[in-house]
């Protein structure tokens, strides 16, 4: 399963972005989804993670309240809304396939991620 993240950009303080995580030649809709960020000079993170149905989600606790993970499997597409951005959200985020909505562990190839720079 290849996956092309988009979206990312610079935003300020408070601002709000929306990321989107798309299949290229293959449908996603059997597979969990997780979005996961790589801070500069740190590993990279687990953010929030999604059923294939999409009726269950997990959050990180930096990120709950703020972040809403959603799909839509008609369109092949993983989104990740992002709301009041910290500077400390600033990184590179990441989708992939999940083992589970609930553990969130990633398996298969990472993409080029798409970057996100939160500052004033």
């Amino acid at each position: 399963l290849q996956l092309v993240e988009s979206g990312g950009g610079l935003v300020q303080p408070g601002g709000s972005l929306r990321l989107s995580c798309a299949a290229s030649g293959s449908t996603l809709e059997y597979y969990a989804i997780g979005w996961f960020r790589q801070a500069p000079g740190k590993e990279r993170e687990g953010v929030s993670c999604i059923s294939s149905g999409g009726r269950n989600t997990n959050y990180t606790y930096f990120v709950k309240g703020r972040f809403t993970i959603s799909r839509d499997n008609a369109k092949n597409v993983v989104f990740l809304e992002m709301n009041n951005l910290k500077p400390e959200d600033t990184g590179i985020y990441f989708c992939a396939a999940v083992d589970s909505w609930y553990r969130c562990k990633a398996f298969g190839s990472w993409g080029q991620g798409t970057q996100v720079t939160v500052s004033s």
